[in-house]
């Protein structure tokens, strides 16, 4: 049955689509066994390369002062941007100049700065003599950036929701808060869930920023074995490796969650007008 949006495909374009599928599988694959061939010709599988990965210590280290380091980083920044993207993005729908002007600039302003200048400047000014030291450093200026980001994803979103929405709650004599945070806000939370899910992966990521302040992480860890083992190939492979797998566990995470919130969706089938004719 055709879909509302676009025909299916006919059984030329189907088998078009089986050829490039093909074509694009095969290409992958030579592509990584060139990579892989290239590792071996130039010695990168040697057992003393990747000994400090099989052996416990050293695991313990990249699971515990790594990857965990990295995560608590990216959950504190998560968390945080949230509750500044919320303040932000409903502050720039305020009707007070004196408050939508300012919010305004506070967004433009981080979303505009380089995120690794920014965790810079946060280190020297307020992390070093006793500050709040290289991992807040990091966790600040992620806040900072994703919060202004995610005021955006706030504001388009309550924006999506149908005016009518709006006009119908004041028509009852709720109040502007009551309105935003009874109506609007829980309509907007289904249409931005993919963008918030989008911007914790960016900020789990962007965890490895703190390499250049000496914050602990996986990059961090990562440094420590490949100057002393020197591997550093090796070690790129298994951090990039641990950074995937827990973007991958994440954006499972987010998506269980969003279905359970907004539910399955579903595409919309053209009626059958063959039946409705016979009927």
């Amino acid at each position: 049955m055709s879909s509302v949006l676009f025909d299916n495909p006919g059984p030329r374009t189907r088998a078009r689509h089986k050829v490039y599928s093909a074509a694009a599988a095969v290409a992958l694959v030579l592509v990584v066994a060139g990579l892989v061939w290239l590792m071996y010709v130039n010695g990168q599988f040697a057992y003393e390369l990747w000994e400090p990965f099989l052996t416990p210590a050293y695991i313990e280290v990249m699971l515990v002062d790594g990857l965990l380091k990295t995560l608590q980083m990216a959950f504190f920044s998560v968390i945080f941007a949230l509750g500044l993207g919320l303040v932000l993005g409903v502050a720039k729908m305020s009707d007070h100049a004196w408050v939508r002007w300012p919010s305004w600039g506070i967004v433009e302003f981080f979303r505009a700065v380089p995120l690794l200048l920014l965790i810079i400047f946060i280190f020297f000014t307020f992390g070093t003599g006793g500050g709040i030291g290289s991992f807040w450093s990091v966790v600040l200026g992620l806040t900072l950036y994703n919060g202004a980001v995610l005021a955006e994803v706030f504001r388009a979103g309550v924006n999506a929701v149908p005016h009518g929405q709006a006009e119908a709650a004041y028509a009852i004599g709720m109040r502007k808060s009551q309105v935003m945070n009874v109506v609007l806000l829980p309509q907007a939370v289904k249409i931005m869930l993919p963008a918030i899910i989008s911007q914790m992966v960016v900020a789990l990521k962007d965890t490895s920023l703190g390499f250049y302040i000496l914050a602990p992480g996986l990059t961090a860890v990562g440094k420590l074995i490949y100057t002393e083992f020197r591997n550093p190939l090796p070690t790129a492979i298994v951090v990039t490796s641990l950074y995937v797998a827990a973007n991958l566990v994440l954006s499972l995470i987010a998506t269980r969650v969003q279905r359970r919130l907004v539910g399955e969706q579903k595409a919309l089938e053209a009626p059958d007008m063959a039946a409705g004719s016979a009927v």
